[in-house]
């Protein structure tokens, strides 16, 4: 798998993420309009764009995705969905 580090997490070709499971919010339209999930043999989980499947993912340690689904519980990002 390359990896380009950049700020946030590794990015890596969605496409190159081969035997992973991809999902998404049971909330997600039909429109496309998702973020899609996979955890990765490693314990990491790789996000991508459904619209894009085979584009960019980007892929964070398991304590990334923890602080941020923290945060998203808490209510800290409602402001992005408005």
């Amino acid at each position: 798998m390359d990896r380009a580090i950049s700020s946030g997490g590794a990015a890596v070709s969605a496409g190159s993420l081969t035997d992973v499971t991809w999902r998404k919010s049971s909330h997600s339209g039909s429109m496309g309009n998702c973020v899609e999930v996979a955890r990765l043999a490693s314990g990491d989980v790789a996000v991508r764009n459904s619209r894009d499947p085979h584009g960019p993912a980007l892929v964070y340690t398991k304590a990334e995705i923890a602080a941020f689904l923290a945060g998203a519980k808490d209510g800290e990002f409602d402001d992005l969905a408005r």
